[in-house]
């Protein structure tokens, strides 16, 4: 461990850091998603992509995949991060340390430690991991789960500056990977299901002082402000704890924001403004220029920040910059991402009972009887059946798109849950402030809880679907040449046909997989790498015998095809 330097550190240590690592530039990290040697951003690209121009590994060839190295990261916590990858070193923060890997043997550079509180695993709500990082002139950035925003230096780990975002002791935590847009470092904030209330922060690169500070519930005076009771904006959720999208053209940054707290609907009331929601924010500042509410009111857990992925698609004809999210509530939005005007809603999840479809006029949920009950009912004498469950029709996992074949690969989710609402305090502490009972989850009749799918984003329909016992829960990669990469939770990282489906080839990691992968060129050869090592909430929660006995064990996996 080493002890934080001040925040006041001069600006001269930042630049020296760039010098010793040569490290990029703002430009690299606008065409991240059009050059193959390096990683710059988490998502591949401002847009969220997931999808790389490297074309060596193919349908025809994958089959001869195999391992280049490994490395342990020496922790048995859900490995659920992507890597940076920048001139030749790979760059993947756990936990409780940030590591430098030479990306072609594997041999780590560095590997420094956080100074973590020694209590802070009795008060996270949902898991003990970290998802990434953000990185600009040889400086790395990153979150901390005690909510803490660091600044480090890329050639030798050293913090340049640390800076607290909030108090873990109220149950805030942090594991997204910051955004780094219009000037500023943008973070966002854990903690829904423990009745805190959800921001927003932008941070200045050099020094770490914060430059402002958006929270995502709307107090009173406020737009939006009269659809809360009482003060029940204090204490209603809005987590923010996934990572945001940058258009730099239109100089907007889109942020999800989660779940109500509790998620009793009836206690909070109305609309419950912002949660559930898209934010368009510009970036310097804060400023709400748009928002859209997924699932207003939400009393089922269907959050609101899985990714949100940049595309430009044919949409009557015309050419249209749209914002792309497959939302925890089973349904897929396409938006104007100049306007926040949705353009379409289709249900994917192959089972949804608390909504019979999305109003395109008034870009609401047409609520079932079901929902309209739960909406007005505090307490409840019976449970109910919903789908799909709290763990949503996709969850966090990053789906990718492939702008050429205009086509979503995404790990989908196909599970109920049975809930009976009742009245309760808000607790305080690390305790949960749910408002309800959860009397467990429901498999469909098939048995398969997921599958793995193609869905074209302007006819809102699947292409093809590869269903599972078990939901995959790894992030999605899709490649130029046809292939389409991601992990399973009993440990098998996979490649699929992405005109098909068919699934290509397979190789056992070790542990569940929930790492996002990523792929890369070096030296003329193509890599695939990604993490693995399993932890997280559906494999403590949802009593899936598939993934019962996966051993923990976080690792890093690099592939390639053998050299000729």
């Amino acid at each position: 461990m080493f002890k934080t330097i001040a925040r006041g550190l001069a600006v001269c240590s930042v630049t020296t850091a760039a010098t010793l690592a040569g490290a990029q530039g703002l430009a690299d990290l606008r065409n991240d998603a059009a050059t193959a040697g390096d990683v710059t951003t988490y998502g591949m690209g401002w847009g969220l992509q997931r999808h790389t121009t490297l074309g060596q590994i193919t349908p025809a060839n994958v089959k001869t995949l195999s391992p280049v190295w490994n490395l342990s990261l020496d922790n048995s916590t859900n490995a659920s991060n992507q890597p940076l990858l920048i001139d030749g070193t790979m760059y993947v923060a756990s936990h409780s340390h940030t590591v430098a890997i030479d990306a072609v043997t594997g041999r780590q550079k560095w590997k420094v430690g956080l100074d973590l509180p020694a209590d802070i695993a009795g008060y996270l709500c949902c898991g003990i991991h970290t998802r990434g990082m953000a990185a600009l002139d040889g400086v790395l950035y990153r979150t901390t789960i005690d909510a803490h925003v660091l600044a480090i230096s890329m050639a030798d780990g050293k913090v340049l500056w640390k800076q607290k975002a909030a108090d873990y002791k109220d149950g805030y935590s942090m594991t997204a990977a910051p955004l780094i847009a219009g000037g500023a470092l943008i973070t966002g904030v854990s903690g829904g299901e423990y009745g805190t209330r959800g921001f927003i922060n932008g941070w200045d690169l050099k020094t770490g002082a914060k430059k402002w500070h958006r929270w995502t519930t709307a107090a009173p005076g406020e737009p939006g402000g009269d659809t809360w009771k009482g003060d029940a904006h204090k204490t209603g959720g809005g987590p923010t704890w996934l990572t945001g999208s940058f258009d730099p053209e239109l100089d907007l940054v889109y942020w999800g924001v989660g779940n109500g707290g509790p998620w009793n609907a009836a206690t909070r009331g109305g609309d419950s403004l912002y949660i559930n929601s898209v934010l368009a924010l510009r970036p310097a500042t804060g400023e709400v220029v748009w928002h859209y509410q997924f699932s207003p009111g939400d009393p089922y857990d269907y959050d609101g920040v899985n990714e949100l992925v940049l595309a430009d698609l044919p949409i009557g004809g015309k050419p249209t910059k749209v914002l792309m999210q497959a939302n925890r509530n089973g349904f897929f939005y396409v938006l104007d991402r100049s306007s926040g005007k949705l353009l379409s809603a289709t249900a994917f999840a192959r089972t949804v009972n608390w909504a019979s479809g999305v109003d395109l006029k008034t870009g609401r949920p047409i609520d079932t009887p079901m929902t309209a009950m739960v909406r007005k009912t505090e307490e409840m004498k019976d449970f109910i059946e919903v789908w799909p469950s709290a763990f949503g029709g996709k969850n966090w996992m990053p789906m990718s798109y492939d702008p050429v074949r205009r086509l979503v690969f995404m790990n989908t989710i196909d599970v109920g849950m049975k809930v009976r609402y009742v009245k309760q305090e808000r607790p305080g502490g690390p305790n949960w402030y749910l408002g309800l009972e959860l009397g467990g989850f429901v498999s469909p009749a098939d048995g398969n809880r997921g599958a793995l799918v193609a869905w074209d984003p302007v006819a809102g329909k699947p292409v093809w679907t590869a269903p599972n016992k078990s939901p995959y829960w790894s992030g999605v990669l899709s490649t130029a040449s046809g292939v389409v990469f991601t992990g399973a939770q009993n440990g098998q990282f996979m490649a699929f046909d992405a005109k098909s489906g068919e699934k290509l080839w397979s190789f056992q990691t070790g542990s569940g997989i929930s790492g996002l992968p990523i792929a890369w060129e070096r030296g003329g050869r193509q890599y695939v790498t990604v993490l693995s090592g399993s932890a997280h909430v559906y494999g403590a929660l949802a009593g899936d015998p598939d993934t019962a006995n996966v051993p923990a064990g976080g690792s890093v996996w690099t592939f390639a095809l053998p050299q000729r």
